[in-house]
């Protein structure tokens, strides 16, 4: 392997580079693994909150009663889903207590529609939190392309620099030069290629949470309102 790197003409372009170009290939290096460190963990993460939240619309489906409702958040209480049922049910609770308070024997189509702007608001909440470091994602397909422009344009002043001392521009004095500063380029789309990949492919996993957690608040609502209607 040693010998491999020795031997490889883009390993000693890195290595012929001076401080400024190594740092910024390093920085690129730690961005790169940093990107597929969380996209294996925001993977394997948004697939087990699909499959949690699928479950509960799947147990939910034929719930009709408060009741039931009940029972599948004790289903779920560790998951996502059964935090999502847990705020929607307490707040129902509240909106029914109020309601005796106030001498009325259920939910009215007014604490339906409140029931349900909650509802939209804890989805909300959680969707957020789901979005932990994606933003980490966009901005490394934003900033490794510059990074790898300002190596480049770094190197290449370095590489005129070194034309004007030698007083010479053949072909080999000028390519080294040039091919030092362009790797720098090269590996900043190495880096921001696959982490806007990684971005917008995350970003849809999200969306179809999002859209689940919208399905499963609305057969929440649903099913309090029918247990709980004036």
């Amino acid at each position: 392997m040693l010998k491999w790197f020795e031997g490889n003409a883009v390993w000693q372009l890195v290595m012929q580079s001076d401080a400024v170009s190594k740092g910024v290939l390093l920085l690129l290096l730690f961005l790169s693994i940093g990107c597929w460190t969380l996209f294996f963990y925001k993977l394997f993460r948004y697939r087990a909150v699909k499959k949690q939240l699928q479950l509960a619309i799947e147990q939910t489906r034929s719930v009709h009663h408060f009741d039931g409702l009940t029972e599948c958040l004790s289903r779920h209480k560790d998951s996502i889903a059964g935090t999502l049922l847990s705020k929607c049910l307490g707040y129902a609770k509240n909106l029914y207590e109020s309601a005796k308070s106030k001498n009325r024997l259920g939910l009215t189509i007014d604490d339906k529609h409140e029931l349900q702007d909650v509802a939209d608001g804890i989805v909300d909440d959680i969707v957020h939190e789901q979005e932990e470091f994606l933003p980490f994602f966009s901005a490394t397909a934003a900033i490794s392309p510059l990074l790898g422009l300002f190596g480049t344009i770094w190197g290449l002043v370095h590489a005129f620099v070194r034309i004007s001392e030698r007083q010479s521009a053949d072909i080999a004095t000028v390519a080294p030069g040039i091919a030092e500063a362009l790797i720098t380029t090269l590996a900043g789309l190495i880096v921001a290629i696959p982490a806007l990949v990684m971005f917008v492919y995350l970003n849809t996993q999200l969306k179809h949470i999002e859209q689940q957690c919208l399905t499963l608040v609305d057969k929440c609502v649903s099913a309090t309102h029918r247990s709980l209607m004036q």
